[in-house]
Formats: structure tokens, C-alpha cells, sequence
């Protein structure tokens, strides 16, 4: 035993793998243990907030402030506030009222302010602008007059006689140190459409989606061992009959068949090990016709002949004296069967039949929420990108380890 583990562990392929996947199963585990709580909390009221670190604005205010004067502090306000599709509005109104825009640079935030000061007129009313567009451009308008107009915020609170009175003016040089701000939340990966927190759910997603595919490779691996055991040693009619099923789920297409039962037993009873339960139950025929063709090799060697001589029972041979020889290859294909296990759930998740949403999330739950909400198309990559990495290291680091178990337990792919 301690031979196979030192060639196991001498294979570069495998110890890849092997780290890989360990490296996953350490941020299940140690990730919980310093953000704590419900993965499907809610925790935004918007959707697809940014990743960043988000601090309240009304503890903010009550902060002690601290004055620091930042060369760029002006500039950069002016910038930030100009978004994008702001920017884009104002070159079509430079186009319209038939400015020179040959040399803008859109970037240039104090060109576009001064550019925008010498052409915007409140009064004009360019051909065939809808009143929802004019209307944007005044509300644009007033944020460019307000970015200079004012270097401070007066805060009011009510007094002990219920008047409202001045409590703190806010200068443009105050600064808070956040460690000092009560609520600070840091979101490494922003929040999802329902306003979540997504690192905290894609690693209890992974967890869940590990775990069905655990469940389903040793349904699948149990099946098709016991299927191609039994096949491959006692052979005549039970292996025709075996043989027989194995070719009718052959057949099948296995995904449409897991389509079909998935979509029979209805939303409230699809649990994660119901569904892993499913996909191990349509995914074992591959397992059992090698796991029969090992087993026809071995069958009439000398040491299962003389067990058989020896008056051992079918079920002592079995196990003794064959299963040994293929134990390397029966965990081989559990390891195939997990990563199958978990690109099927990710599979069934994005048509809508993966297990019950309220209960738990999952890889492929991930990616159905952010496939509903058009995350793809409004540029939320935070909501559906770490999902399609984690599934690709876990599929890459499973196959890793089996290629690398291939190449120590095969004589003809060894050096």
C-alpha cells in the first residue's frame, strides 16, 4: 500500500490535480469560518452590485473626519462622475448641434465639461429627440452645474424643541478612515441579481456541487460495478440480461433521460441528493461494460480457478480474488463519474431543472440566476465568470488525477 501511494504521489500530474482540488476543499472549509451566515441572504436591494468595499454613508457622516488635501481629489470627483453612457450622450448632442468633435477625446473629462458649457441650451429641441431624451439631458445638465458649484454638505438634525438645526457642514477635504465608520462591508465579488453576496455563495455552491457529484459517482460507480462484476464472471443468461439493460440505457441518450426524470419528479422534490441520486442512476452503463470486460480477462486465471476449487462462494472470488485487480481502475472511474456528476448538475441548472433554489445554491444554480438576469449582456462578469472557473479547476484538477493514476497503473502509458 505504501508503494502505490509513493507511485501515486510521484506522478506530477496527479499531485497537480491533487492540489488543485485540495486547494477547493480548504476555501469551502476555512472561507465559512470568517464570513459565517446564509449563503442566499439578501443582503443588497439592488442587483449585480459591483465587487468593492461598500461603506454606509449615514455612519460615514457621524465619522470623525480627518482634513486631506489630494492634488487630483477635484479632478477625479469631476471624472467619477461622468459615467460612460453619460459621455456618449453628450458626443451625440456635440453631433447634433454640429460642433467640432474631430479632436475630442471623451476622456478628457475638462474638454467634454467646457465643450458641453459652450453648446447645451435648454431650449433647443432637435429634430426627432423623444421628451424621455430631453429630459436626460437636462438632468445631465444640472449634474455638470453642481460638480463645481458646491465644496461642501450641510447636515440637519432636529433639536430638543423638534426645529430643525445644523449639526456638521462636510467640506470636500474631509476625509474618514473606514476603520472608524461602524458598517463596512467588503464584497470581493459583488452581489448577484437577488442582491447576494457572491463569494459567500459560490462557496457554498461549490461545497453543494462537490457533493452531488460525490453522491452520483458512487451511485453510478456502485451500479456499474456490481452490473459488470456480475456480468463478466458468472457470464451465460445473467449476462445477457445485464447486458441487455446496459445496451437499452446505451441506447438512450443519457442527458435526455436525465431530462426526463428530472422534469417527472417536479421542482419540490428535486433535492441535491435526489438529483444526484438521478444523475448517478443514468450515468453508470460506461462503468459496467469496462468494469465486465476487466472481469472476463481475470476470470479463468489460476488464482480465481483455484478459489473455485477451493469451494469459495461467488461472492468471496468476487471480492478477494478479483475486485484487487481492478481496484485501481474502479477509481479511476469514480473520479470520472464525480466530474461527470458535477458538469451534468451544472447542466440541468441551466435548463432550469437542477435542485429545489430555495434550499440550497449550486455551480450551475449560479449560472442559471445570472443567465435569467442577462448578467452576460450587462456586464456583470463577477456574477457568472468565478462560477465557470471553479467548475473548469474542478473538471481540470479531477482529470489531472485520473490521467495521472492512468499513467501508474498502466503498463504501456509508464516511462
Amino acid at each position: 500500500m505504501k508503494n502505490t501511494l509513493r507511485q501515486v504521489f510521484h506522478s506530477s500530474k496527479f499531485v497537480a490535480g491533487f492540489v488543485i482540488f485540495v486547494a477547493i476543499i480548504l476555501m469551502m472549509i476555512i472561507y465559512p469560518l470568517f464570513n459565517p451566515g446564509n449563503p442566499l441572504e439578501q443582503i443588497g436591494v439592488g442587483t449585480f452590485a459591483k465587487p468593492g468595499t461598500y461603506v454606509s454613508l449615514y455612519d460615514a457622516a457621524r465619522t470623525k473626519t480627518d482634513t486631506l488635501r489630494l492634488p487630483d481629489a477635484a479632478d477625479n470627483r469631476i471624472a467619477a462622475a461622468l459615467t460612460d453612457e453619460d459621455r456618449v450622450a453628450m458626443v451625440e448632442w456635440f453631433t447634433l448641434m454640429g460642433a467640432d468633435i474631430s479632436d475630442l477625446d471623451t476622456a478628457d473629462t475638462d474638454a467634454m465639461i467646457e465643450l458641453w458649457h459652450e453648446t447645451y441650451d435648454p431650449t433647443a429641441r432637435p429634430k426627432g429627440m423623444t421628451n424621455a431624451k430631453i429630459n436626460y439631458y437636462k438632468r445631465l445638465n444640472n449634474a455638470i452645474m453642481d460638480l463645481g458649484a458646491a465644496d461642501t454638505i450641510t447636515i440637519a438634525e432636529y433639536n430638543d424643541e423638534g426645529v430643525l438645526e445644523e449639526s456638521k457642514t462636510i467640506l470636500d477635504t474631509d476625509y474618514v478612515n473606514t476603520k472608524n465608520v461602524a458598517n463596512v462591508k467588503t464584497l470581493p465579488l459583488g452581489t448577484d441579481n437577488f442582491g447576494r453576496d457572491v463569494l459567500k455563495e459560490l462557496v457554498s455552491a461549490t461545497g453543494t456541487s462537490i457533493r452531488i457529484g460525490l453522491i452520483a459517482g458512487i451511485v453510478a460507480t456502485v451500479i456499474g460495478l456490481t452490473f459488470g462484476l456480475l456480468a463478466g464472471y458468472v457470464g451465460g443468461w445473467l449476462d445477457d440480461i445485464i447486458m441487455f439493460i446496459t445496451n437499452i440505457f446505451t441506447v438512450i441518450p443519457s442527458f435526455v433521460l436525465l431530462i426526463l426524470i428530472t422534469y417527472s419528479l417536479g421542482q419540490e422534490q428535486r433535492g441535491a441528493a435526489v438529483v444526484a441520486t438521478v444523475i448517478g442512476f443514468t450515468s453508470w452503463t460506461w462503468t459496467a461494460r469496462s468494469v465486465r470486460s476487466q472481469v472476463i480477462s481475470l476470470r479463468n486465471r489460476d488464482h480465481v480457478n483455484l478459489s473455485k476449487l477451493s469451494g469459495h462462494s461467488l461472492v468471496r472470488i468476487v471480492v478477494m480474488d478479483i475486485l484487487p485487480y481492478i481496484a485501481s481502475y474502479v477509481v479511476m472511474a469514480f473520479i470520472l463519474q464525480v466530474s461527470s456528476g458535477i458538469l451534468a448538475e451544472a447542466q440541468l441548472s441551466l435548463l432550469g431543472l437542477g435542485p429545489k433554489t430555495t434550499q440550497v445554491p449550486t455551480l450551475g444554480l449560479m449560472m442559471n440566476w445570472a443567465m435569467l438576469y442577462s448578467a452576460h449582456t450587462n456586464g456583470s462578469w463577477w456574477a457568472y465568470f468565478p462560477v465557470i472557473l471553479i467548475i473548469t479547476l474542478i473538471s481540470f484538477s479531477l482529470n489531472l488525477m485520473n490521467t495521472g493514476l492512468d499513467q501508474v497503473f498502466n503498463p504501456t502509458l509508464r516511462d
